[in-house]
């Protein structure tokens, strides 16, 4: 499946914000290994942790597909889409 660049940006933006969700759930339970997390705590955690998985992961594999069809190095790609989706250039 072809990607734009604009897809990929988007893509990017949506695994930032699932990102930063864990990071304010980790910032709110306190680190997942000190323990003491009720069961809904746990499973909160649990599946905004594998939404951003997930996110950045099939991320990854457009930006990898993109890099190929485009002729360009995947580092490249990645760094222009990572720089587009923080509101760069």
């Amino acid at each position: 499946m072809a990607h734009t660049f604009d897809e990929l940006v988007e893509r990017q933006q949506a695994a930032n914000a699932a990102h930063r969700e864990v990071l304010r759930l980790r910032d709110e339970y306190g680190p997942p290994t000190a323990g003491g997390w009720a069961e809904t705590q746990t499973a909160t955690y649990e599946t905004a942790w594998r939404a951003w998985r997930d996110l950045a992961r099939d991320t990854q594999a457009a930006v990898t597909e993109y890099a190929k069809e485009q002729g360009v190095s995947r580092h490249e790609a990645e760094q222009d889409v990572k720089t587009k989706a923080r509101g760069g250039a």
